[in-house]
């Protein structure tokens, strides 16, 4: 038979075995039944048949089978019910051991690092009194403004007074000690309020977390993978910054010294590409601090060197603007697998506020930060582990990667049009909006002329370059 809204029901004299449809007038007489009594009797489940009419055409082995799979649901909802409330304590239990974790990661760095710090201050004086050391550090300060090399940074010996080149190393290491102390509270996330990267999200084949900073000096990005390097490997391909970078165009590193703990200092002088021809390159005076801590963990930091008298001789870059790295850099964590835990730290400041307005958010934006330089070092370094992992025959993607980068730093070269690369200006309009440029340089001459290079008669490669800002003009009349 049906029921009342058209859906088979069977009867008591149905086949055995058969489902059961039940009405809505069936089902809240039942579920009435059940609250009163959970587990009824024969008896009671024929009185429930003259209570109800609407049970009538139900036959009580179909009610008895109704009522035993009731309570089996109400048994799993309780069974889950309960499974809920663990996993949110175990969820709030996990959060918290994360972050104990994490606090006793910060402990253990600190400790590691003034413990270094107390041994170099006991070990570093090699019997000289305070006054013999103040005197030497003013006889080199002396030094730096009559004598100033670009191999300053060699140490003959090793104490930490040791002077080179007029150059007082003790100044220098108490200056990597400061900025390892400060990447590392950027790395362990205590000093930046880091927030996630939009539009990027966590999972096992990607980075693992990409944050950006809030509310502090400069703009920092900050990104955490695993990497199957060895550290040692890993440092390698970071330090070389325009092997992965596309905006930056050279890093020199002009001096070197070794610390008591076989750790390296090293002055180095960076480049960078301006991304629009209405603004200048910038430039750093950095110095960058390689060492071991004592748990196995790599770091190197790095730090804009404000000080004139720890920088070398150069000549003058007038097309550059200097700006300013904040303690940034890598910790290297070795874990099981030969496989290595990154942390990314690059904090820096533009000086964006010296450009137009319109231009502001391209050194302004935390994001911009971490998409054009953080996230490529990463992610060149997962390429990199990729290749080693190839078998010969099959690493065609080096060398188009290669010459990537080969185009992107000619592109970059004539869009600065930088002097020391054969480029010389031989005309601009009166808005300066527009500019003509020359190149002598061997390695042009060869290439094909395109729609924005000609070559002239004896060689050279004319290039013409424009820019414009466009205002925007609201629609309203």
């Amino acid at each position: 038979m049906k029921d009342n809204e058209g859906r088979s029901c069977s009867s008591s004299h149905g086949a055995a075995g058969k489902y059961v449809r039940y009405t809505n007038e069936q089902l809240n007489a039942l579920e009435h039944a059940y609250n009163e009594c959970p587990r009824p009797s024969s008896t009671r489940r024929q009185q429930l048949i003259k209570d109800f009419p609407v049970l009538a055409h139900i036959a009580p082995k179909q009610i008895n089978v109704w009522f035993q799979n009731r309570r089996c649901r109400e048994k799993h909802r309780k069974e889950l019910t309960g499974l809920v409330g663990l996993n949110a304590k175990l969820k709030a239990s996990n959060k918290t051991l994360v972050e104990q974790n994490e606090q006793l990661a910060k402990n253990a760095a600190y400790g590691t690092l003034e413990k270094h710090c107390l041994l170099m201050q006991l070990n570093g004086h090699c019997n000289t009194n305070q006054t013999s050391f103040h005197a030497a550090n003013q006889q080199s300060e002396a030094a730096i403004v009559t004598d100033r090399t670009t191999d300053f940074l060699v140490p003959e010996g090793d104490s930490e007074c040791e002077t080179s080149g007029g150059v007082n190393i003790t100044g220098l290491l108490l200056i990597a000690e400061e900025t390892l102390k400060e990447f590392l509270a950027k790395a362990l996330g205590t000093t930046i309020d880091w927030i996630q990267l939009p539009g990027m999200k966590p999972c096992p084949d990607s980075f693992g977390m990409v944050a950006v900073s809030h509310g502090c000096d400069g703009v920092a990005a900050r990104v955490l993978g695993l990497v199957p390097l060895e550290p040692t490997r890993i440092a390698g391909i970071l330090k070389d910054r325009p092997s992965w970078l596309h905006a930056c165009r050279s890093t020199d590193v002009v001096g070197t010294a070794t610390t008591e703990n076989k750790g390296t200092l090293e002055v180095v002088y960076t480049q960078m590409y301006a991304p629009t021809t209405l603004d200048p390159p910038r430039d750093f005076w950095t110095l960058r601090y390689t060492t071991f801590l004592e748990d196995g963990n790599l770091v190197v930091c790095e730090r804009s060197l404000k000080d004139t008298k720890y920088l070398p001789t150069m000549p003058s870059m007038e097309y550059f603007m200097r700006a300013e790295m904040l303690s940034s850099g890598y910790l290297i964590r070795p874990c099981e697998g030969g496989n290595c835990v990154v942390y990314l730290v690059d904090h820096m400041d533009l000086k964006g506020t010296s450009t137009l307005e319109v231009l502001r958010p391209l050194y302004q934006s935390s994001s911009f930060l971490a998409q054009q330089m953080t996230l490529p070092a990463m992610l060149f370094l997962k390429q990199e582990a990729q290749v080693e992992q190839m078998p010969e025959g099959f690493q065609i993607f080096p060398t188009l990667r290669s010459l990537a980068l080969r185009m992107a730093r000619g592109f970059n070269d004539a869009l600065n049009g930088f002097p020391d690369n054969g480029w010389s200006l031989i005309g601009r309009d009166g808005t300066e909006d527009v500019s003509i440029s020359f190149n002598t340089s061997s390695y042009l001459k060869g290439i094909e002329p395109k729609s924005s290079a000609v070559h002239s008669e004896d060689g050279r490669i004319l290039c013409a370059k424009a820019s414009m800002l466009l205002q925007v003009v609201s629609d309203e009349r």
